[in-house]
């Protein structure tokens, strides 16, 4: 399928969906290659075809949903949101749950692809802060609707591209070599419960001290949407929680209950008390962010 014809069949399917096709500019071709195979697979010959086999099947848009997740990720992806959590954010929230006399530090990690970014805030923590705060315990719940995603986060082995942007002193203590690949040690996977979960439905789980859901709801998700998945992480939150995104990414216009945190990284503060709005984005709304998960 050529890319014009990608993009035409992109642009009637995402709205379909309750996604937004400017999340999907710079990375299509991840979602063309899978629905050209699937295309194949139904014996379609061109988007028009696939487009009247929806029409007959409405049970392929289940299918066609699950090939336009994106998934871009590695470990310690956007060095710079790892400092500000490492120096700033996670401190400050240990502080405070220290203060309430809580025995875990609760994260939950949403759109967690084959789990590079539960585990690298795994990583940082125990190498960085669990000294400073030896009451606490992390517990990070990390989230997809990959079913393989998941698997590949349970096995822990990862090729070198993705975890070459380690620090170095992080990649030497967490991780050993195992047929070409670097597996990580099981200290740094036992704070970490892996399950299948779709963001876009409720979540039985929290209060979190910390949430992240970084290039996947409010960069793919229309407006609607991304405001319903603001509100049920709000609600998932603490009282003084963190919402953090990715560095591209801000909530939508309207969306209440959240406050910004100044000179953060997309950083978002659920009120001890009251309701704060997110003032409108002087980028219009629109993320530029080029993948999903972290």
């Amino acid at each position: 399928m050529k890319d014009p014809d990608c993009v035409a069949f992109l642009q009637w399917a995402l709205p379909r969906m309750r996604l937004r096709w400017p999340g999907f500019r710079r990375v299509r071709r991840q979602a063309c290659k899978r629905i050209e195979r699937r295309m194949s697979q139904l014996s379609c010959e061109d988007a028009a075809a696939y487009r009247h086999y929806l029409d007959r099947h409405p049970e392929e848009w289940r299918v066609l949903d699950a090939l336009c997740r994106i998934t871009v990720t590695r470990f310690y992806r956007d060095q710079r949101v790892f400092q500000v959590l490492v120096e700033r954010i996670l401190p400050e929230l240990a502080r405070t749950a220290v203060a309430r006399r809580a025995r875990e530090l609760r994260v939950w990690c949403a759109g967690c692809a084959s789990g590079e970014e539960p585990y690298t805030l795994s990583i940082a923590w125990h190498l960085e802060l669990a000294g400073r705060f030896p009451e606490l315990n992390l517990e990070i719940l990390a989230t997809d609707t990959d079913d393989g995603l998941l698997q590949r986060a349970a096995d822990a082995c990862y090729p070198w591209s993705s975890i070459r942007h380690l620090p170095q002193g992080w990649r030497s203590r967490a991780f050993k070599t195992h047929d070409g690949c670097f597996c990580l040690a099981p200290v740094f996977t036992a704070p970490v419960i892996l399950r299948c979960h779709d963001v876009r439905t409720p979540l039985d789980a929290g209060p979190f001290d910390l949430i992240l859901c970084r290039n996947l709801a409010f960069t793919y998700f229309e407006p609607a949407l991304q405001r319903e998945v603001a509100r049920a992480m709000y609600e998932r939150l603490r009282p003084a929680g963190v919402l953090l995104l990715g560095a591209h990414e801000r909530l939508p216009e309207g969306t209440p209950g959240f406050a910004v945190i100044p000179e953060g990284q997309s950083l978002y503060r659920r009120p001890r008390t009251g309701i704060a709005a997110c003032p409108p984005d002087p980028a219009g709304g629109r993320a530029q962010g080029t993948g999903s998960h972290g």
